[in-house]
């Protein structure tokens, strides 16, 4: 019989990899042995303030929420999935009663649970429990990296796609380089926009991801102005404003720079998660018709990142700047990374590699 282990948040700092029962499977569940699982700042967030907001951790709560592994045992009513597959796990299970999910709007369920948000228990473990209609089978061309970045990629689908509906030959403005930025960014240059514009205040981040989309123009904003910004994205498309921008930072100055270099009647996608309360140019958004999108997680995305990853019209493998083992050690040197950024880390992945059948 194996044995399971799981990164357990048990209080604020107070993180460790031990050993943790065994998921119990439902008829419509399958079993998977996660074998990639990425960190993501929610996950150092929670171990470092044991808070996002309202989602208060009271209690042993496991971590993770981006992760890809091999399915080990399927629930009788299971069809789509075999012993075997290589899958994706997308995080949030819906309640699929509520009004929100008859309407399509799964992501809005108020009863959503949601992999390492208080109360659900996450996926950082070497055996996980998971509905078969939210794992998807990864093609053979796939690796379980790329399994795992589904989930951030989903945000980028989500706003891109969904939000501020990008086609082929627009112009967007990114505002932020981060992860879901930089993410952002190449799901824009993916679907065929004619000029991505990424702005941020760290030149190496920006440098980093004109690396990866040699076309994109930079600007770093350090230092400038709202109106100042909103003059050098003007001047980097021809003195013209763009056709969307998605904010990643979520900070006012930024959002209101985002709304100013829009077009009358675009619209400006809200991704960043920042101050609750923002000092914005509403009258200037209300009187061009600028709508503002709010963005709250995803919602059916993995087909279409998965397409992306498989036809390689995204390549996510540069974020992952860091790999770690699932040791104690390890995991620890994980979340520190993350939480400073040493040398230069972008997506920190958790690779399980060994199948014990003891205690660590």
């Amino acid at each position: 019989m194996p044995v399971n282990h799981a990164v357990v948040l048990d209080d604020i700092k107070d993180m460790k990899l031990k050993e943790y029962p065994m998921p119990k499977m439902g008829s419509d569940d399958c079993i998977i042995e996660m074998k990639s699982i990425g960190i993501c700042g929610s996950d150092v967030h929670y171990w470092q303030h044991g808070r996002i907001g309202d989602f208060v951790c009271n209690g042993p709560m496991v971590l993770g929420h981006e992760s890809a592994g091999v399915v080990a045992a399927v629930g009788p009513n299971v069809r789509n999935l075999k012993v075997g597959d290589r899958v994706a796990l997308e995080p949030g299970v819906p309640c699929e009663k509520c009004e929100q999910c008859k309407s399509g709007k799964y992501n809005l369920c108020p009863d959503i649970a949601f992999f390492a948000t208080p109360p659900i228990h996450g996926s950082l473990a070497r055996y996980v429990a998971h509905p078969s209609k939210w794992c998807f089978k990864l093609p053979d061309n796939m690796t379980l990296e790329e399994g795992a970045l589904c989930e951030p990629l989903s945000v980028g689908v989500y706003a891109c796609k969904e939000k501020a509906k990008v086609t082929k030959g627009d112009t967007v403005a990114v505002f932020g380089a981060g992860p879901i930025g930089t993410i952002c960014s190449l799901v824009a240059n993916g679907m065929g926009a004619g000029k991505v514009i990424l702005c941020d205040i760290q030149q190496s981040r920006l440098e980093f991801c004109k690396e990866l989309i040699p076309s994109m123009s930079i600007i770093n904003t350090k230092g400038l102005s709202l109106d100042e910004v909103v003059e050098r994205v003007k001047a980097e498309n021809g003195g013209k404003l763009v056709d969307s921008s998605i904010d990643c930072a979520g900070v006012d100055v930024v959002v209101g720079a985002a709304i100013k270099v829009t077009k009358n009647g675009g619209g400006v996608c809200l991704v960043g998660m920042g101050k609750p309360d923002m000092n914005l140019p509403i009258l200037n958004a209300s009187c061009r018709e600028v709508d503002l999108f709010g963005v709250f997680r995803y919602r059916n995305t993995y087909p279409t990142c998965i397409e992306l990853l498989s036809s390689k019209k995204v390549n996510l493998f540069p974020l992952v700047t860091h790999r770690f083992e699932f040791t104690p050690e390890s995991v620890m040197d994980a979340f520190e990374t993350c939480r400073t950024g040493r040398d230069g880390a972008i997506k920190c992945m958790i690779n399980i590699k060994d199948t014990p059948k003891s205690k660590l």
